[in-house]
């Protein structure tokens, strides 16, 4: 998740002339239904006119593309079925015609629009997604090309369409996000609501120690010696030796490999005993005598003060395999496929990392969907709150969020200090996240109103 999972995923778009009731997930069509319509590949490569077929018609232009009669069938299909399966009051013939019609004119605008403005999709990224829509339906991919022959479909065309689903989602990324605009008040008052839901919103005081220490029960002679090697490290501090250069010479805490330094915190997050040595002094001055406590003798320096400093946070290291539901797989059909890896996973038979190369959506598949270490936040929140329930090595069971389907390795977790220039980009990236579907939805209209869109009537 390269994108970090902020931006949804369409409904595969366009694809004219589907694979049909052979093929699970997808709304069933009589077999009279009369032959689809070229794609919107072909339509543009004819120069904006759809090679309709006897029986079907154009009942919108939307740019240089078409949207036929058949397409309008089966999109109404489609919603109609999708709806019966949520329940609730159903909609008239005339407002599902209107809503399928108006989804197909959005996905015309927004391909066309990606299309105009460069974007571009990588022949590897489509063998993926035909290659997981090949493993749900239990076929080769020799036999996916026969199924597609078999209804009609030319495979040129087929991959047309899932490359247009990948475009469309690539301009989302692009342009909806440069819509979005943040305020400093925003990022102050989001950092205040994370501070204080790190305990406490207070001050913050990042304090670095150097550790001599001292066993339970030492004999007087073992604690003397103790002591003068904490007085000696004292010693070279005072004499004007970098404070991190000693303590990764001579503390035996486990913060030493970072200077010494515990991570920004307010005081009252910190041991009492530490509290009180550092309440008097500055940035950057060290206890004039040493801090015994019960672990040993403490040399401590108050690295930074103040909001402006760091924040101690959890990091989780993880990876993921995502595969997003398309007209041609339902999201139940991606859902099983993801619980047949996990069991794979789970048993043995395949590595995770393995099984990310070679069929997970996400430019994370190249490094086996190793995603890095990750802040709280990072993530849109149905990845995160499935995150941060796994134990380490945990494998989740498919999780679905805008982008689609995943699941979840967590690989490790580490306690580290987010400086405040990290801080504030992590604050923006998440209000961008609050942001991102109200402002899709205004960009959308906006390109809707400046697109050329002309309604046809039947043919008498």
């Amino acid at each position: 998740m390269r994108d970090r999972l902020k931006f949804p995923t369409l409904p595969l778009l366009a694809l004219v002339a589907l694979l049909g009731a052979a093929l699970p997930g997808r709304a069933q069509f009589a077999a009279s239904a009369p032959a689809a319509a070229a794609s919107p590949a072909a339509a543009k490569a004819a120069g904006g006119r759809v090679q309709v077929r006897p029986g079907d018609y154009i009942v919108a232009v939307v740019n240089d593309e078409s949207v036929t009669a058949n397409e309008l069938t089966q999109q109404i299909a489609k919603t109609r079925d999708e709806l019966r399966q949520k329940g609730g009051p159903q909609p008239t013939d005339g407002e599902l015609r209107k809503a399928a019609l108006d989804s197909l004119i959005e996905q015309r605008v927004l391909v066309t629009y990606a299309r105009d403005n460069g974007v571009k999709v990588d022949d590897s990224e489509v063998d993926r997604a035909i290659s997981n829509i090949a493993q749900a339906n239990k076929l080769s991919l020799p036999g996916l090309r026969e199924r597609l022959r078999q209804q009609g479909l030319d495979y040129t065309t087929f991959r047309s369409g899932l490359r247009d689903q990948i475009l469309i989602e690539r301009i989302r990324e692009r342009e909806v996000v440069s819509h979005i605009r943040v305020t400093d008040t925003e990022i102050t008052d989001y950092l205040s609501k994370m501070r204080a839901g790190k305990g406490g919103g207070g001050p913050q005081v990042n304090i670095a120690q150097i550790l001599i220490g001292v066993p339970d029960g030492a004999a007087p002679d073992v604690e003397a010696q103790r002591r003068a090697r904490a007085e000696q490290a004292l010693a070279r501090v005072n004499n004007g030796e970098p404070f991190e250069q000693v303590a990764r010479e001579m503390s035996e805490d486990a913060n030493k490999a970072r200077g010494g330094e515990m991570g920004a915190r307010p005081l009252d997050r910190y041991p009492d005993l530490f509290a009180s040595a550092v309440q008097n002094l500055k940035v950057g001055q060290v206890t004039p005598q040493l801090v015994r406590s019960g672990a040993g003798f403490h040399i401590l320096k108050v690295v930074s003060r103040g909001e402006d400093s760091g924040l101690t946070v959890t990091q989780t290291r993880v990876r993921h395999i995502l595969l997003r539901p398309s007209a041609e797989l339902s999201a139940d059909a991606v859902e099983q496929r993801l619980k047949e890896m996990r069991q794979q996973i789970v048993d043995g038979a395949k590595r995770f990392e393995d099984l990310a190369r070679q069929y997970s959506e996400d430019g994370s598949a190249a490094d086996g969907g190793d995603l890095g270490w990750a802040s709280p936040g990072q993530f849109v929140p149905e990845f995160e709150e499935a995150m941060d329930k796994l134990p380490k090595g945990g494998v989740s069971p498919p999780i679905r969020s805008r982008f689609g389907l995943h699941l979840i390795q967590v690989l490790d977790r580490r306690d580290t200090t987010i400086e405040p220039k990290q801080l504030r980009e992590q604050a923006v990236n998440a209000l961008r996240e609050q942001k991102f579907e109200p402002a899709y939805e205004e960009w959308v209209a906006d390109l809707r109103a400046k697109a050329f869109i002309e309604y046809r009537e039947p043919p008498v």
